[in-house]
């Protein structure tokens, strides 16, 4: 039990190791897909917007606006997402049909175990995730919603509270959740079946060229299945929707822009993802690695 409680540790902070190299390598295109997927109308393309927004707002203010809530929202998500992966990956093995075979409590699960093991996680993380990226959005749309550019991030949370209650922090849970479950069994799942085949089988052998590579296959993957619930999620956030369907959001956007309209912003996304992934992976395999090293040789494990 105590060693399963430290395992879980390493998790948690391996993963919020991840969380902070995730945003720093990947908030700029991340302010473009915010932008893109809700107010695609005032802009010609997604480079357009990140020729706009740097010429206009400049890069702290502009690409790394929404920076501090992305920070907190990432290393909240992913501490929890790590820390719970690692849990659900445990009781994979003991529901799985694969575990009347595989007897060893530590066998190394299948990359479709490994999905399934995000999927649950993901459940988890999402109420994590939801109230800073909430305020992120709202943070990285500032000058199209026609709010003041210097509002804080403190300042923000505090005026949606003082308005809507907790409550107005979960604006989007429902589409997060949708978002974030589905996408998460691709996220892992992409991840260890590309870590696989690449060490033809021997997953742990992957080096750093192999971790960034699976890293941004994992992502792709994420980004694909789900982009238009995070459309969906983003309109409903950004515009503190809370008595409107996902479903009636999709198709008023299928209605006024085509299908084409729930994938606006996919493209600075998956350029995006391909490198905050591996970085996200990478700083989560080797600081896990040194951690769990240290702990072994203070003795602890």
């Amino acid at each position: 039990m105590a060693e399963k409680g430290i395992n879980g540790l390493i998790d948690l902070v391996a993963g919020s190791i991840g969380g902070c190299a995730t945003v720093f390598v990947g908030q700029p295109l991340d302010t473009v897909k915010v932008k893109m997927q809700a107010f695609s109308h005032l802009y010609r393309s997604s480079f357009d917007c990140f020729r706009r927004t740097l010429l206009k707002d400049g890069i702290r203010r502009g690409l790394y606006a929404g920076t501090i809530p992305a920070l907190y929202a990432n290393v909240a998500e992913n501490s929890v997402l790590f820390c719970a992966y690692g849990f659900c990956q445990n009781g994979i093995r003991y529901i799985s049909p694969l575990s009347n075979t595989y007897k060893s409590p530590n066998r190394p699960l299948m990359p479709v175990e490994n999905a399934f093991a995000g999927f649950f996680a993901a459940f988890f993380s999402s109420f994590t995730l939801c109230p800073t990226e909430l305020v992120k959005c709202k943070l990285q749309a500032l000058r199209e919603t026609g709010k003041a550019v210097e509002i804080s991030a403190f300042n923000l949370t505090r005026d949606i509270v003082k308005v809507e209650g907790f409550r107005g922090l979960f604006h989007g849970l429902v589409p997060t959740l949708a978002r974030e479950m589905p996408g998460y069994f691709c996220f892992f799942g992409g991840y260890e079946l590309s870590k696989s085949f690449l060490t033809n089988k021997k997953p742990d052998e992957a080096g750093l060229a192999i971790t960034i590579l699976s890293g941004g296959v994992g992502g792709a993957s994420l980004w694909i299945a789900i982009f238009p619930f995070d459309v969906v999620k983003s309109k409903i956030q950004i515009e503190s929707l809370s008595n409107v369907s996902m479903i009636s959001i999709m198709r008023k956007i299928v209605k006024n822009d085509g299908i084409k309209g729930l994938y606006r912003g996919l493209f600075p996304t998956l350029l995006r993802t391909l490198p905050a992934s591996g970085a996200l992976f990478v700083a989560y395999e080797y600081s896990k690695f040194y951690l769990e090293l240290g702990v072994r040789e203070i003795g602890i494990l």
